[in-house]
């Protein structure tokens, strides 16, 4: 199923990348829908991953809690 959206860009974002689009996927029927479904789902991993690292990060260094301290191996020893 797909949804029609009204988004506004910047003149030279939407030159290029409707050239990068036509490149890629020929000036054909829905290339533009094509070329931004594959750039948003892009964008959407690179943001999952950087919260993966955000949250891994975490879990190695521990999270100060005003006197409390703990990290993962702490937790698994109680």
């Amino acid at each position: 199923m797909s949804k029609t959206i009204t988004v506004n860009v910047e003149e030279d974002v939407d030159s290029e990348f409707r050239k990068q689009a036509s490149l890629k996927y020929g000036k054909k029927k829905g290339y533009l829908g094509k070329a931004l479904t594959e750039a948003m789902m892009e964008w959407a991993k690179a943001k999952d991953a950087d919260i993966e690292s955000q949250a891994l990060k975490l879990l190695k260094e521990g999270i100060k809690m005003k006197k409390w301290k703990f990290n993962r191996d702490e937790l698994y020893e109680r």
